[in-house]
């Protein structure tokens, strides 16, 4: 399950009370109770506008999906104002279309989640008092009839799903129409006692302070469910408000608020159903045109780009064909582009592909450049407005401008500085840019540069700046003032990143023209284009000029294990494929392959009583190297890890230590076999696609593929039409890309026939679901 919501604006709140009438406001997400995300505050305004998507994966079952206005007056506490609960059976009426929904009050009796399990048995006895009793099994709850009788439970303590199993009694009377003598039990007996008796089951939470329990939510049983059989066991999965919780509230008395919601549930089968599918996407890469394979084509049929590629990037990542597919999709779009300053500036299938991936694999790298300074920026709170109408009194202009030149100058020289650090996959697909746009452009000497920095910098670092939270660099959007800092900073960074001919011509503003001056200096367009070389740094390209002189440490074999006499200085190589270390220039003395290098680390200087070392761990020792200095071996420790990132069998745990006279200096164990101690902290998590179903992309690609299918049908009449008629095209295909009719049509022709396949399996998981489920069941 997933959601994928617009919060866009609310209108009409009710004002303050008091003398300033306006409210500072935010809204949030809720999977029923449970906040889920939060917009940021719009301050002094009656009608604020938010403008944010969201984006997340349901884990969990709910009932409602939530949004709340809340209120933050100047003591900084949060009063709720109102509340827009949707149920998750009625999230598919408002699907993909901007709608206003009235904003509902908040109370406590109105908060209810959860669900709870009755057994109700009826069976007549004679008593005394000439009643009829019902005998009712396995209540889990505290149990209230509608009328004045009251049973209750033992509380369960400290635990979300108290299992109470518990046997009640209840009498209810006959009717005064109820005259038989014969006290046999038959359906129209039943009906009569059940026309007016209602169970009512309410939980509670038991409290040990004096202002009482908290309700928890209710359900009410008619009794004429027992049936004929006088039998009934079922599950209710909601819980109710009390008659009071939900106050009627006139149209738009405290607002209304406009969402665009888009909810998706995925049915994934087992992996064998989705073999043809996920064959022909993952073909797309080796289809020529490629605008003749199955992934291009889910692109082109898709109202949006972005619907495509968020499907396409996680199952090419999963199955390690990501490089390949974007760079043929970025080749052919490179070669229908003419004008070297518009690459990849549309909302394209390559652009946003690619920022997928970005987002996906450089979510650690985004950590290690820019976290340390944005948490800075959000905790300092300097001010940095440099708009002189937007100036307050107690602010000094200069002063503000030096705050925000030193916080841009920062983040620059960590983005320009942290090539190294760039992940591999990332650094792939910038060299396949880069080679595809200097050989449609070889007149621009500078297009090999733009090609990549457009995506670092205006794609990549730029919007992780403008909106942390977004990138979970920050738990919550930054408050007013630091967004305005993080506006002017993102802004910034854009536009020494664009390598333009003319920055100031990029502000429509003459502040932000004037405030660039301080970095129209050639020294930052230098710094752009190496450090779109250095991201790039396709290791199979530089290997042969990486060779640096450092002194290292190894084991003699079957002498002394450590010694002085063991530091041997030696010349170090390293290529995609393997790390090697040499007497001389020329000729190995010994070869680590790349898959070997089990993890990167520094090594303490009480090993050896040795600065600027680390060690290369491998399956049956370590590699002990010093570097010439502390940089040099930071930029050791970067590149090894960045190399070796993907190798199945990276270890999670080392030793910081050297096992020197029969131990680990680190944690005393002497088996020099003896698993780590320490977490390992260089580079990314192993294997970025170990979140990634496989199964459940191809799913959600059958599911755009069924739902654009007349689309696809339209895009096959395109096809014959091209193939047939010479001519102008229709008017009504014109927006389709069709390089190659032919291949096109037949690609069309596999992809509709897998997919009226999947359609067939899915309507008969459906009805046979539907014959075996019982109602009732949990």
């Amino acid at each position: 399950r997933d959601v994928c919501l617009s919060a866009g604006e609310a209108k009409n709140i009710p004002p303050y009370p008091g003398p300033n009438k306006m409210r500072d406001c935010y809204c949030t997400v809720n999977l029923d109770q449970e906040e889920v995300f939060r917009t940021k505050t719009i301050e002094k305004s009656l009608c604020p506008f938010y403008g944010e998507d969201f984006y997340c994966e349901i884990p969990r079952s709910f009932r409602h999906l939530s949004f709340y206005i809340f209120d933050r007056d100047v003591f900084r506490r949060d009063s709720s104002i109102g509340k827009v609960a949707v149920k998750k059976e009625d999230l598919q009426k408002y699907h993909g279309k901007d709608h206003w929904f009235p904003l509902q009050p908040v109370c406590a009796d109105s908060e209810v989640q959860g669900k709870v399990h009755l057994e109700l048995r009826l069976s007549e006895v004679i008593t005394d008092s000439g009643v009829v009793c019902h005998k009712l099994h396995n209540i889990n709850a505290f149990l209230t009839p509608y009328r004045s009788e009251a049973k209750k439970t033992k509380v369960k303590r400290k635990t979300n799903n108290p299992q109470f199993d518990e046997v009640f009694f209840f009498e209810v009377t006959k009717p005064l129409s109820y005259t038989k003598r014969q006290f046999d039990v038959e359906e129209d007996d039943v009906d009569k006692l059940a026309v007016n008796t209602v169970l009512r089951v309410d939980l509670w939470n038991a409290s040990n302070l004096k202002f009482g329990d908290e309700f928890l939510g209710e359900v009410r049983v008619p009794l004429k469910v027992l049936g004929q059989s006088g039998v009934h066991d079922a599950w209710y999965g909601s819980l109710h408000p009390r008659d009071n919780g939900n106050k009627s509230v006139k149209a738009d008395e405290l607002g209304s608020l406009r969402l665009n919601i888009v909810y998706t549930e995925d049915h994934v089968f087992p992996t064998e159903h989705y073999n043809p599918l996920r064959d022909l996407l993952l073909q797309s890469a080796h289809v020529e045109p490629v605008s003749a394979s199955a992934a291009h084509i889910l692109g082109e049929v898709c109202r949006e780009k972005q619907e495509a590629a968020v499907p396409l990037v996680r199952l090419f990542l999963h199955y390690g064909k990501i490089v390949p597919f974007l760079s043929v999709i970025a080749h052919a779009e490179i070669n229908r582009t003419q004008d070297p300053n518009t690459i990849f500036r549309g909302n394209s299938l390559t652009s946003k592909c690619i920022d997928e991936t970005m987002k996906l694999a450089g979510m650690h790298y985004l950590r290690v450049t820019l976290k340390p300074i944005i948490d800075e920026i959000c905790t300092d709170h300097k001010p940095c407005e440099i708009d002189p109408v937007k100036l307050k009194e107690s602010e000094n202009l200069d002063t503000n401008r030096e705050n925000l030149r030193q916080y841009v100058d920062r983040i620059f020289n960590v983005i320009t500085s942290s090539g190294v650090s760039c992940p591999t996959v990332m650094c792939d697909i910038f060299f396949s840019l880069r080679e595809s746009a200097a050989s449609r452009f070889q007149v621009d000497p500078d297009v090999r540069y733009t090609a990549v920095s457009s995506f670092i910098f205006l794609r990549f670092f730029a919007p992780a700046i403008l909106s942390p939270n977004l990138f979970h660099l920050r738990p919550h959007h930054p408050d007013p003032c630091t967004s305005r800092t993080l506006t002017l900073i993102s802004k910034t960074i854009q536009t020494l990143g664009s390598l333009a001919k003319s920055k100031s011509a990029n502000f429509k503003e003459s502040y932000m023209a004037a405030f660039y001056d301080y970095f129209n200096e050639q020294k930052y367009a230098d710094a752009v284009k190496n450090v779109s070389v250095s991201c790039l740094s396709h290791i199979s390209e530089i290997s042969a000029s990486v060779c640096v002189l450092i002194f290292m440490i190894k084991r003699a074999q079957g002498r002394n294990r450590f010694g002085l006499k063991n530091f041997k200085k030696r010349w170090f190589r390293l290529t995609n494929h393997e790390f090697t270390y040499h007497k001389t220039k020329e000729g190995a003395l010994c070869s680590i392959p790349i898959e070997n290098i089990l993890a990167v680390e520094r090594l303490e200087e009480e090993s050896f009583k040795m600065k600027n070392m680390f060690q290369v761990i491998q399956p049956e020792r370590a590699l002990y190297i010093q570097a010439n200095n502390c940089v040099e071996a930071r930029d050791w420790i970067d590149i090894l890890t960045k190399v070796s990132q993907c190798n199945c069998k990276r270890l999670s745990t080392y030793h910081p230590s050297a096992y020197l006279n029969g131990h680990w200096l680190c944690c005393k164990l002497s088996a020099d076999t003896a698993p780590g101690c320490t977490p390992c902290t260089g580079g990314l998590p192993a294997n970025i696609q170990l979140d990634v179903d496989g199964d459940r992309e191809t799913e959600r690609i059958y599911s755009l593929y069924s739902t654009y299918m007349s689309k696809l049908v339209k895009m096959q009449e395109a096809c014959g039409s091209k193939s047939v008629y010479d001519g102008p095209e229709q008017e009504e295909y014109s927006t389709f890309v069709i390089d190659d009719p032919q291949e096109t049509y037949k690609t069309l022709r596999l992809v509709i026939s897998a997919v009226q396949t999947l359609e067939q399996q899915h309507m008969q998981y459906k009805r046979d679901k539907f014959r075996k489920t019982k109602y009732g069941s949990q």
